[in-house]
């Protein structure tokens, strides 16, 4: 019998957006680069994205498909809370669909062998757990890890306190991926001395006993005090008696400082490796706490502080067991930008995404100074960051389709040329790259296949010469406002190598034209009509009439904390 396979529902499921593949136009004057370069590995093509994340997900497909190594993100818990830079707190439904249609891009941008890390509470992480299984498979799951996010039990706890948060771990691949290891610590490299003086170097005692009794690995061995000893009773010696001669010889055996205690094994620093796995549970101590955060935070941007912010040494643990130097990281919550800090600090290359204004009161003056390397606090001294590299600040083009006074759709009149050519490549699938000597060749989707694209209304005449030019062994699709002349049929009858496409027609039913916001912020969501029985008893209870009530209540009787 097969397996039934479990699903995750909620209502509107099935609804999903149909996304404009926008294009990314960089603000050259809020992109900021070092005035010179301070070491080889500097990386100055690193993006910051303004803009609405699932309409930025959906630009960076294109390009970044399968490149994405680690993609970290803290999104909005759903816990009912106002925060000052997000609204946190969507009715279950909404979340779960909003959080659908970004793990779905997230898995197409990473890599075989990348990895997706979420922060999470206990508001939602098991659904979210579930909704991970369905997007990736749930044999893709790796963990979910604890994060100790505070230290100290709070007082006025109607319940638990809560000391941690969840992270998270679903590789695109687990046969691919492979996890990192940590380095070893002071307090674990400290357990091995050399009481002996040994020329090999500082060791520890290891047990040399089995716990089953092997006949022949049960023996009696002389101390050097000449005292003999047995294995106790029900346990065996780890060595034949042959083996366990020659580690004696080889000093590899320890009987104490008189030479009276029961042997052990000298299993020495240089010889084990010098990392550990990481565990599941992450103390605050080895990764930060939220206490830590704050002050990072008020160190850099004053008493203004985020509500939520990660500490960097979380971050840079998550990088060091995702991720190598030069792999590209992306964080399409930025928040407080935190994940691009650290990647910087690491040699990371890095994608951020983030709506909100303080994208530029906060984000781009925290990168200004870890790029001019006057950020101190954080990882700074652990990795010994000295400044450098750079990153483009970019954001999301207008919708390529508008209305007209007429109510006609028409191609937005703020695009030029280029960023048409450039959108309309998007949409059809091909790689904007303009020719330096062909003038019709504008992108490419193979080496023989090729896009015009013109805003004119192209005759028989024209449309020959083009053919011409393009010759037999390549094609291309031609996408202008009109041809005359000749119809359709006749036109692609006549020009075997042409495929003509009129626009904005050819792309009209692709997309959600003008759709700028699919954020999760409950303020941009769109209202919900009552029922005409609630509506008509909310008046009678408030003394308005049925016609003036209107509800924008997303979260039941939490409603009001939002």
């Amino acid at each position: 019998m097969d397996k039934q396979k479990l699903e995750l529902t909620w209502i509107g499921k099935e609804k999903r957006p149909k996304l404009e593949p926008r294009i990314l136009l960089e603000d050259a004057e809020k992109s900021y680069h070092a005035k010179q370069r301070v070491s080889e590995s500097d990386v100055f093509d690193n993006r910051l994205i303004f803009g609405d994340n699932l309409l930025a997900l959906k630009a960076l497909e294109q390009e970044f498909t399968g490149k994405v190594k680690c993609v970290f993100i803290d999104p909005p818990y759903n816990t009912g809370s106002a925060f000052t830079h997000y609204d946190d707190g969507l009715e279950h439904s909404i979340w779960l669909g909003l959080m659908r249609d970004r793990l779905e891009i997230i898995k197409r941008l990473l890599a075989d062998d990348g990895s997706l890390w979420i922060t999470i509470d206990d508001n939602e992480a098991h659904y979210l757990k579930v909704l991970c299984d369905e997007v990736f498979g749930r044999g893709n799951f790796v963990s979910t890890v604890i994060w100790q996010k505070k230290y100290a039990p709070k007082s006025d706890s109607k319940y638990f306190s809560e000391s941690h948060d969840f992270i998270l771990v679903v590789a695109k691949q687990l046969d691919c991926f492979n996890l990192g290891r940590l380095p070893k610590t002071e307090k674990q490299t400290g357990r091995y001395t050399n009481r002996d003086n040994d020329h090999r170097g500082p060791w520890k005692a290891s047990d040399v006993l089995r716990n089953e009794a092997r006949d022949y690995a049960i023996f009696p061995v002389r101390l050097p005090s000449g005292r003999e000893v047995m294995p106790p009773s029900g346990t065996s010696w780890r060595y034949t008696k042959e083996k366990f001669a020659e580690l004696i010889a080889d000093n590899r055996i320890w009987f104490g400082v008189d030479g009276d205690a029961r042997p052990a094994y000298k299993r020495f620093l240089s010889e084990v490796t010098d990392t550990i796995p990481s565990t599941t549970i992450w103390l605050y101590d080895e990764v930060g706490h939220n206490d830590e955060s704050k002050k990072e935070m008020r160190a850099i941007f004053g008493t203004d502080l985020f509500a939520t912010p990660k500490p960097e040494r979380l971050l840079q643990r998550v990088l060091m067991l995702a991720t190598n130097p030069g792999d590209l990281v992306l964080d399409s919550f930025a928040g407080s930008g935190t994940t691009g800090a650290v990647a910087h600090k690491m040699g990371r290359r890095w994608i951020m995404v983030e709506l909100g204004e303080h994208c530029h009161t906060h984000i781009i003056p925290r990168l200004k100074k870890v790029i001019d390397g006057e950020d101190p606090g954080g990882i700074t001294k652990a990795v010994d960051w000295q400044g450098g590299g750079g990153f483009r600040y970019y954001h999301l083009a207008p919708s390529l389709i508008v209305e007209d006074r007429w109510g006609n759709p028409v191609i937005n009149p703020e695009y030029n040329a280029t960023q048409l050519a450039e959108a309309l490549c998007k949409l059809e699938g091909f790689t904007y790259a303009p020719s330096e000597t062909r003038w019709w060749q504008q992108g490419h989707s193979s080496e023989r296949d090729f896009i015009y694209v013109t805003t004119q209304n192209l005759s028989a005449a024209q449309l020959q010469a083009l053919s011409d030019e393009v010759g037999t062994e390549q094609s291309l699709l031609v996408c202008c406002s009109a041809f005359h002349g000749i119809s359709a049929a006749a036109a692609a009858a006549r020009w075997p190598n042409l495929t003509l496409k009129k626009i904005p027609k050819m792309v009209l039913a692709r997309c959600e034209w003008g759709h700028d916001d699919y954020s999760l912020n409950v303020a941009n969501l769109p209202l919900a009509e009552p029922s005409p029985l609630a509506s008509a008893a909310k008046g009678v209870k408030s003394g308005r009439k049925p016609s003036d009530s209107r509800t924008t209540d997303l979260f039941g009787d939490s409603g009001e904390e939002a």
